[in-house]
């Protein structure tokens, strides 16, 4: 049984572990318990009075979703304004509601018409829940929401946490913050219109945890807009995590019979670090990646915006489309530079039609080269954003969101388009569907390179929704486009990784983790994105970016993009012959082994900041083939001598491997618990093992 109710109390399941409330006589929703398993019918309510005049029984409750107001200090997750003032919220419970898989709770304000449900569910075989929560004014007056959270967690135990979040900034999304919550508060959030290149919409909280063992807990936020993930441990030693959409220079007029939903939230506890990521690709592939190729292997592909940069023509993509079919590329994707008047970033945006200057036949004539090559045709587009100097501005000045006393900030020469109103979602939605209609484009890689500013939106009543009506206007454009067009596949990128939470993915197929190609950097940044988000959605190229710091090999940089999904973005007109050579055979090795990577477990067995040298590794689901990826940028002292013991095999089943020169076969026992001895050594070290069962 999943889910177990009894008495108010309300017990729900996963493969390993439980999540445990209940509603007391007073209708307060209370925590109880999130770990392993244990009798349900064991659970009761405790209820107890205040501590003294200072210190509240509200303030010592572990809520399971606190309102504001009464004698409640702390941080609450609801916030709202009744239409006479009242700014307090006190809930009455009413019923609940269970399916083989969901539990719905349902309260109701005891003097408005404010409904408030709880919502659960359960993801078959994993140890994944979902959380979200819904309002409903059942009324006639607007009720004003001025904080609404997806979800409140409380921790189990009374000793402190751990958190681990990101502290990043462009091209550097994945540089990660740990620390420990003693007391007070930890706040990550975004308030730039998008979830940002610097802290992102998730927590994870632990004790004592590594890759394999100790207790993991964490959420994330699927939502691409403003966040606010606040973690606090009080005098009683309680840590509660709250997060969802952001308060900052937010409210939401519900009006009279309106629904609101909130943003879900995904969350669960594992036993270290790499279950947790385990369970979390599993999940992401099976419950959040739109269906049409969540279970296909995203295709190699080679993008045009190093070779070319604006100046791009019918001529010169065609002569790299030929080396990126000699090189084994599937998917040729033409980037920035082919509509409107765009020969640099200060004119065209908006303007969604072909230069016929570069393109005197359309893009038809390149299109079906690309195709009679035997690779499919994408390409980059940027909707959200406008240039002062295009014929839409010219024609539409009042599009974007501005204020008529204030001067407009043009970050990368542009602005912003106000996506809250309905001309510009149809007029945004014609275009790109015409464009998607007239061409044979199978890719669309959907960007966004600056972040929000004078926010002013005139055609709201209540302006403060803009944030959040932006970012649902851009999920329904692409879910629109997506309904009529479902041989595309989109690609989410916002001037690097700027848009890759879970909220992206659960529109889009993958995601542009960063701008930053230097092979170095990536080993950091991609072992971050792939804490929660699957590696099959990350977009990893080999380029010709490396600083005179950190000169890398083309083949290191190779062994770095194939631990994702693997791109090309260099110059291919001015590699040489044996450049070429070795961009066709490590392509023709991926492909061999993309289903381990895009769809197998992952272990990252040595950490490229910890250990000085990076070691992953991927299993396919039957344990029947593996590969692994060393790579090291140098070692310090002139040698590492390390014992790498492998993971994720089957401890009976013999395999055999090529190492070091070395053919050997060892029972999977050996290799995981005895290990190989590896001489790490030099400068642009990297080696790429493949296992096989020997049956």
């Amino acid at each position: 049984m999943p889910i177990f109710v009894k008495d108010r109390i309300f017990v729900l399941e996963t493969e390993h572990t439980q999540y445990a409330f209940g509603v007391d006589e007073n209708s307060y929703s209370r925590h109880l318990h999130w770990g392993a398993k244990c009798d349900p019918a064991d659970f009761f309510m405790q209820t107890f009075g205040d501590e003294n005049s200072n210190h509240t029984m509200l303030d010592e409750y572990r809520q399971e979703y606190t309102v504001f107001g009464s004698t409640m200090y702390r941080a609450c997750a609801l916030k709202v304004r009744f239409p006479d003032g009242c700014r307090e919220v006190e809930l009455q419970y009413l019923d609940y509601e269970k399916a083989e898989d969901t539990l719905k709770v349902r309260f109701q304000d005891r003097s408005y018409p404010l409904r408030v449900t709880l919502c659960y569910k359960i993801t078959a075989g994993l140890d994944i829940l979902t959380r979200w929560v819904t309002l409903e004014n059942t009324g006639d007056a607007p009720i004003l929401l001025e904080k609404v959270c997806s979800a409140e967690f409380s921790l189990p135990s009374q000793k402190p946490y751990t958190f681990r979040n990101t502290n990043g900034a462009w091209g550097g999304e994945g540089v990660e913050c740990v620390q420990t919550l003693t007391g007070g508060a930890l706040v990550f959030e975004s308030r730039r219109g998008i979830s940002g290149h610097n802290q992102s919409p998730y927590f994870i909280a632990y004790q004592n945890a590594d890759e394999f063992s100790g207790d993991v807990f964490f959420a994330a936020l699927a939502y691409s807009g403003n966040f606010k993930v606040s973690a606090s441990r009080d005098l009683y030693s309680f840590t509660r995590v709250h997060m969802g959409l952001n308060d900052f220079d937010f409210s939401y007029t519900l009006k009279g019979g309106e629904t609101f939903e909130t943003p879900k939230v995904f969350f669960g506890c594992t036993e270290g670090f790499g279950d947790m990521s385990r369970q979390m690709h599993k999940f992401v592939r099976r419950a959040v990646l739109p269906k049409a190729f969540a279970e296909k292997p995203l295709p190699v592909l080679y993008n045009s915006w190093e070779a070319t940069g604006f100046d791009v023509n019918s001529e010169n993509q065609m002569r790299l489309a030929e080396k990126a079919a000699a090189a084994g590329v599937e998917l040729f994707v033409m980037d920035d530079g082919w509509f409107g008047a765009r020969s640099d970033d200060r004119a065209g945006l908006g303007d969604w039609f072909v230069n016929r200057e570069k393109f005197p036949n359309g893009l038809r004539e390149l299109i079906e080269h690309v195709n009679a090559l035997g690779m499919d045709f994408g390409i980059w587009v940027e909707p959200e954003m406008v240039n002062a100097d295009s014929d839409l501005f010219r024609a539409h000045p009042d599009w974007t969101y501005h204020y008529n006393t204030r001067t407009p900030h043009e970050l990368r020469n542009q602005r912003v388009l106000n996506l809250t109103r309905p001309d510009v979602q149809a007029y945004l939605f014609e275009r790109l569907d015409a464009l998607l209609t007239e061409n044979n484009i199978r890719y669309v890689k959907w960007d966004m390179n600056r972040p929000f500013s004078e926010t002013g939106a005139e055609n709201l009543e209540n302006p403060q929704m803009l944030w959040y009506l932006h970012t649902m206007a851009v999920y329904d454009l692409v879910d629109r486009l997506r309904a009529r067009h479902p041989q595309v596949q989109f690609e989410s990128c916002a001037s690097g990784g700027g848009r890759s939470d879970l909220g992206a993915l659960l529109h889009f197929d993958e995601v542009w983790p960063s701008d930053n190609t230097d092979a170095i950097d990536r080993m950091t940044l991609q072992k971050t994105y792939t804490l929660l988000r699957p590696v099959k959605t990350m977009r990893a190229w080999v380029t010709d970016v490396g600083g005179p710091n950190k000169p890398t090999s083309l083949e290191f940089r190779f062994n770095i993009a194939m631990q994702g999904a693997l791109s090309l973005g260099g110059n291919l007109t001015k590699y040489s012959d044996a450049d070429m050579a070795i961009c066709k055979k490590n392509v023709e090795l991926y492909k061999e082994i993309r289903p381990l990577v895009q769809f197998g477990d992952l272990y990252r067995l040595a950490d490229a900041d910890e250990d000085e040298f990076l070691c992953t590794q991927y299993v396919d689901p039957e344990k029947k083939q593996s590969v692994v990826f060393l790579a090291a940028r140098g070692t310090r002292f002139y040698k590492k001598r390390v014992t790498l013991r492998l993971a994720g095999l089957e401890p009976t089943r013999r395999y055999r491997l090529d190492f070091d020169g070395n053919a050997l076969e060892k029972s999977g026992a050996y290799l995981m618990e005895v290990g190989l001895p590896a001489h790490i050594r030099g400068a642009d070290y990297n080696k790429i093992v493949r296992i096989f069962t020997a049956e």
